[in-house]
């Protein structure tokens, strides 16, 4: 298997954007704009481009293995988690599907949320051919709803924007975006759920900024952080 070979800008930038890497697990601080997985436009996913970053930093002449237990939006910015084993990945969609990996966002939204603080709790479905979620209305409820869960808390803001911490209790599509949107706080920069104007990356104010789980293999605690993106700019306590 061979693989592209990256310029030094390309590998430099990738390699100071890890967070967190050992024999099973690599996360990255993604950037908005790019994909964790293929989709229909074509573009690269990060999941080759670490691959073939992997076989020119580690001079690996076979097929360099990476598995995606979890993917985060094109317009979302943060850490994103890569299994470098078949049995860090099994082990990893497990924890992710029963909720035993604790996932922080921080959410630049566009009005203050009422209360500062809250737990929501909504049933949400997904139309396809939107690639878009909704909040069933008071009453009720599709066959195909699923039950959305998250915490919020006001912690920052800008002379404009109000930033928040979501800790993401469910995985529902959109759902953070959904659901800050439901409470009349879309996010800055997404126009699909309510926001007034877009970004000028193209991106959400969305940003994954910790997770904390227990390593699948070495059974220890593991805390990762990602970085708030430099646009983040003017951000004070709330």
């Amino acid at each position: 298997m061979e693989y592209r070979e990256m310029d030094r800008q390309e590998f430099s930038d990738l390699s100071s954007r890890i967070l967190y890497e050992d024999n099973h697990i690599l996360v990255l601080n993604k950037r908005v704009g790019e994909i964790v997985q293929g989709d229909k436009t074509g573009d690269e996913p990060l999941g080759e481009t670490l691959k073939a970053f992997i076989a020119q930093r580690d001079g690996k002449p076979g097929k360099v293995f990476l598995g995606v237990p979890h993917r985060l939006d094109r317009p979302v910015s943060g850490i994103a988690m890569f299994a470098k084993t078949s049995k860090a990945l099994e082990r990893l969609n497990a924890m992710f599907r029963d909720g035993e990996i604790h996932k922080f966002y921080w959410a630049m939204v566009c009005r203050e949320p009422q209360p500062a603080e809250a737990e929501l709790e909504n049933y949400m479905y997904r139309v396809e051919k939107q690639n878009k979620s909704y909040i069933c209305r008071p009453g009720s409820r599709r066959s195909d709803a699923k039950l959305a869960r998250l915490r919020y808390k006001m912690i920052g803001r800008t002379e404009r924007y109000f930033l928040v911490e979501v800790q993401l209790l469910t995985g529902r599509h959109h759902q953070i975006r959904c659901q800050l949107s439901g409470i009349g706080c879309p996010i800055k920069g997404d126009l699909k759920y309510g926001a007034p104007r877009s970004n000028p990356d193209g991106g959400i104010s969305l940003h994954a900024r910790r997770i904390t789980f227990m390593h699948p293999v070495k059974k220890e605690e593991i805390t990762v952080e990602a970085p708030v993106p430099s646009s983040w700019k003017g951000l004070s306590p709330a």
